[in-house]
């Protein structure tokens, strides 16, 4: 688990950049920071570099520094730079040996760089588990890159014809760029409307965020730009369901450093600690934030599980004064993130990183199975279709008939997005009034060619699994140097669970399979209890620890945003707010962490 990046090209590039982008990566490898660079003919040399690979080490498998990256084969012609985890390897490995590599560690790295040698783009294939790799191959003068199949990790890269540079995060990106950094204004438009920036946009210009499940290829000097593939795609199969779900759950306690679990109230991550405990791996924590004296505390839920599982068990209070943690959170999650359930994450990563440095987690259950509540809302209006009903209305976009008249002025497809996301598109007019040429949705694969429940996972799994939960889950422990791990999101388990037949996946009450894995939890009667969520107190942050903060909160956006958002509309909003209409708030704390985002990455400085 680490940071990466680098850059290739005809561009000479100064020390200083590349050093501010390995120091922005630092937070992700705390362990190890090293850097490898070459001259115009790719001979290795030291300060200025054509062509650099930088790596930031949390080292999680063979920690000894043999295994540090960047990592290059024994005639240092091949070189890869890895971000994640391989797990169940060994067999191939073996195979490995027997054609004739030869291994010096016990780490993924080394077992990917020589699955390159051997089996070239096609090894990515092989790999089951959580990836973003990037192989310099000096031997044919080219970049290859991957992420993995669900997008647990993530890759952004910048390319202009002549160069490519890529990074983990946007931040370890900009240094590379420096002047030449623009916003994106369709990313900030994009980020309204979905509470994050989408792949493949960010929220700098020219700088892209490589999709989930796909492969990127780029030949050195030709000025061409890179060649995008998908790689994977879901393909039904028939196992037996537990048998795969604790070999996925197993292979993800492979690590050389403390493994524990999050575990909330609810099923999902029940039914992962249980597949541990029936497979007897008990001498692990678990851990919870809680939010004691609140309705949505899920603490003594959780706690009863753990004691009926047999774990030690830790709540982590939630209970922080934001004002001595908000910067950093922000800068954290990088780009502009506005779901407020990373903040009780991200205290929830900090305090679990003191004592293991891998965690599994229960995410995807609910995108395998269909748990949200939002799916059976907007099922009951699918008879819509693309049918629209357009209705005029002279009233604030955020008043309630606005949204009801607007969800009509939509398809069914497209109103999807006013279930859960940011702001609804007539806000984002009022906001950007000179914007034009707006989009309703920035997602991708958007429409989905499915129908009713089909198409919400469709775009569920394009979408929102990768960069809204998955990238929270791996920013927000990364910040603490805290390995996240998500069984229930093994390809080869999605792949059995988009074989099964409707009655099966689908169920009422919902995740009926997960459910029958988990006989401890059911005899307790503990996977009986409504659906909470992970909702911190955010009224209460707003109107008391960030307050000071939204005063001429439209002067400020008006300014980093050069104009596009209006600063006198952006305060029309907050004041409503500040009036009382508290179903404002995620709107406002939306437009508070864009603020914030916006100066902590160097833009409207």
């Amino acid at each position: 688990m680490c940071g990466i990046g680098g850059f290739v090209g005809k561009r000479v590039v100064d020390p200083k950049q590349w050093q501010a982008m390995l120091a922005a990566l630092r937070v992700r490898g705390p362990d190890a920071q090293k850097a490898v660079l070459w001259d115009g003919s790719f001979r290795e040399t030291d300060g200025v570099g054509a062509a650099c690979l930088l790596h930031a080490r949390l080292s999680i498998r063979d920690p000894r520094p043999e295994a540090d990256q960047p990592m290059a084969n024994a005639q240092r012609d091949i070189w890869v730079c890895f971000n994640g985890e391989v797990y169940g390897y060994e067999a191939e490995w073996e195979e490995l040996r027997r054609q004739g590599y030869a291994f010096h560690t016990t780490s993924d790295t080394e077992f990917i760089l020589h699955a390159y040698e051997a089996w070239g783009d096609a090894f990515v294939e092989r790999l089951r588990g959580m990836f973003a790799i990037v192989i310099l191959d000096l031997r044919r003068k080219r970049l290859f890159a991957a992420r993995d199949r669900l997008g647990l990790k993530p890759l952004l890269y910048y390319a202009d014809g002549e160069n490519l540079a890529f990074a983990s995060t946007l931040r370890a990106l900009l240094p590379y760029l420096g002047d030449r950094a623009r916003i994106a204004p369709e990313a900030i438009d994009a980020y309204l409307a979905h509470r994050y920036v989408p792949a493949p946009l960010t929220l700098a210009q020219g700088v892209r965020r490589l999709a989930n499940g796909s492969c990127l290829s780029w030949e050195f000097g030709r000025g061409l730009p890179p060649e995008l593939r998908v790689y994977w795609r879901p393909a039904p199969v028939a196992a037996d369901f537990q048998e795969t779900l604790d070999g996925a759950v197993a292979l993800r306690t492979a690590s050389d450093r403390p493994v524990g679990i999050f575990l909330s109230g609810g099923i999902d991550s029940a039914v992962v600690a249980s597949s541990l405990v029936r497979q007897g791996y008990t001498n692990i924590t678990a851990f919870t934030a809680t939010f004691p004296g609140t309705a949505y505390d899920e603490g003594p839920q959780a706690a009863r599980m753990a004691k009926a599982l047999g774990l030690a068990h830790r709540a982590v209070p939630v209970e922080p004064r934001l004002t001595d943690d908000f910067d950093r959170i922000v800068a954290d999650l990088d780009e502009p993130f506005a779901d407020p359930s990373a903040l009780p994450l991200w205290y929830l990563a900090r305090a679990a990183t003191e004592e293991v440095k891998v965690v599994l987690g229960g995410d995807g259950g609910d995108e395998l199975f269909a748990g949200y509540k939002r799916y059976r809302q907007h099922l009951r209006s699918r008879w819509r279709g693309s049918l629209t009903i357009p209705l005029a209305y002279d009233g604030l976009p955020w008043e309630k008939p606005a949204r009801w008249r607007e969800e009509l002025g939509l398809t069914w497809q497209e109103a999807y997005v006013l279930r859960f996301s940011g702001l609804s598109p007539a806000v984002r007019r009022y906001l950007q009034p000179d914007l034009p040429g707006m989009p309703l949705i920035h997602w991708r694969h958007f429409p989905s060619p499915h129908k009713g429940l089909a198409a919400l996972l469709d775009i569920d799994f394009a979408n929102y699994l990768p960069e809204y939960i998955l990238r929270k889950g791996d920013l927000c422990t990364m910040a603490h140097g805290l390995e996240l791990r998500a069984p229930l999101l093994d390809h080869r388990l999605v792949e059995l669970v988009t074989g099964l037949p409707a009655n099966r996946r689908f169920t009422r009450p919902a995740k009926s399979l997960l459910i029958g894995t988990c006989q401890v939890c059911q005899d307790e009667g503990l996977l009986t209890a409504k659906k909470r969520g992970f909702s911190p107190p955010l009224n209460r942050w707003l109107r008391e620890d960030l307050s000071p903060r939204l005063p001429d909160l439209g002067v400020r956006l008006a300014e980093a945003t050069h104009g596009q958002l209006r600063a006198q509309r952006v305060d029309t909003l907050v004041a409503a707010y500040s009036r009382g209409f508290d179903k404002l708030a995620e709107p406002v704390y939306q437009l508070l962490v864009l603020d914030v985002a916006l100066r902590s990455l160097g833009f409207g400085v």
